[in-house]
């Protein structure tokens, strides 16, 4: 089956000391997830956090390093929901599970896809009817907004450059409202390489997360460019309500949600 379509993103928030027994509980649901043969896992590893532990930060008189960790995986709402009740079910010895619509625009390989295959999903809930915001006076509204996350490896490249570097380049040139890079600790995706940064594994292709946040209309312009650049690697996407602040309107560009071409 193919993964491109309406799939769902399970997020687990977890902390790096979790251990079931003696492994880390996310490595744990890691190798699970490449056992079942899901499409991929991402972990990020934060540097503070707040859970059912209470404060969580990692202390230098620690020999267990204490920090966040989110893990991140996208399948079909099938795949996913087994998952949950079977290997995960066995393995969460706390935290939190988190589960949203990803629409997958692209999944590796790319020598697999037909040209000029990009194109948004339709939306299936506009977030307006989440729950109903006032614009204020430093705050404009863009109820039609798009999350685009491209999953790719920090060794990718495009044009002799590292290929998240070109992507955000290119976010700019096109006057897009900016985009987040995120580099994760381990992970995997189609061809099931475990990558990690663990001493005595050490890899030199982490996964690496783009996020970009713009109006429909930007996104779109931005889908032809990222056709051409990311030859191998995931994309999803999600509609989503921008809220964006201006502490200082006379000064600030222009918004999105306007339609006018912000700046980084």
């Amino acid at each position: 089956m193919s993964l491109l379509g309406e799939r769902v993103l399970l997020r687990a928030y977890l902390q790096s000391a979790d251990r079931s027994p003696h492994t880390p509980t996310y490595q744990r649901i890691l190798n699970a997830a490449r056992s079942e043969n899901l499409a991929g896992a991402t972990v990020l590893r934060g540097i503070l956090g707040a859970g059912y532990h209470g404060i969580i930060k990692n202390s230098t008189w620690s020999i267990v390093e204490h920090v966040p960790v989110v893990l991140e995986i996208v399948d079909s709402p099938e795949t996913i929901a087994s998952f949950i009740h079977g290997p995960l079910d066995k393995l969460m010895v706390g935290g939190m599970l988190t589960l949203e619509r990803a629409a997958v625009l692209m999944y590796r390989r790319r020598e697999h896809d037909h040209p000029n295959s990009l194109r948004l999903a339709a939306a299936t809930s506009p977030p307006a009817t989440m729950l109903r915001i006032e614009p204020g006076h430093h705050m404009n509204i863009n109820e039609n907004g798009i999350l685009l996350r491209i999953f790719i490896g920090e060794s990718d490249r495009f044009e002799q450059k590292p290929l998240y570097e070109a992507i955000v380049q290119k976010v700019r040139e096109l006057g897009l409202a900016g985009a987040t890079v995120l580099r994760g600790t381990e992970g995997f995706g189609a061809n099931s390489v475990v990558h990690t940064t663990h001493l005595l594994a050490m890899s030199t292709d982490l996964p690496i997360v783009v996020e970009i946040v713009d109006a429909e209309d930007k996104i779109k312009q931005l889908l032809p460019h990222l056709e051409a650049m990311v030859h191998d690697g995931m994309m999803t996407m999600e509609h989503v309500m921008i809220l964006m602040y201006r502490h200082n309107q006379a000064k600030s560009p222009p918004n999105p949600a306007d339609g006018a071409a912000p700046t980084v």
